[in-house]
């Protein structure tokens, strides 16, 4: 059975900055739109959480079928990304090794 998933990290002003598609099965219109819509229910999630925790890692947030949205993994590649000097925060992410490594989590998961 061939499956996709989606990541994508959502700047503060819910701007997505980074989003990888990985799994085998070809991009169709409508798993697009599926993921925008897990998307924004996920982040209405992390808004309602932030009222109640000043932890800026949240693990799982939302579960949507079989699909997990998750922090856990990139986490720590993230933070590196905001570390380096060269790096505005909250501009697309383009770096080829961040966008490897986030793939070779979802191929190790998926």
């Amino acid at each position: 059975m061939a499956s996709t998933a989606c990541f994508i990290i959502v700047s503060r002003n819910d701007i997505p900055i980074y989003e990888a598609e990985v799994g085998s099965a070809l991009k169709k219109e409508e798993a697009a739109h599926q993921h925008q819509f897990i998307l924004n229910a996920a982040l209405d999630i992390v808004q309602d959480i932030a009222w109640n925790t000043s932890a800026m890692f949240l693990k799982a947030v939302d579960r949507f079928n079989d699909l997990v949205v998750f922090f856990q993994e990139v986490h720590e590649l993230y933070i590196k990304i905001l570390l380096n000097p060269l790096y505005l925060p909250g501009s697309r992410i383009t770096s080829s090794h961040f966008d490897t490594k986030v793939r070779g989590l979802a191929r190790k998961y998926l």
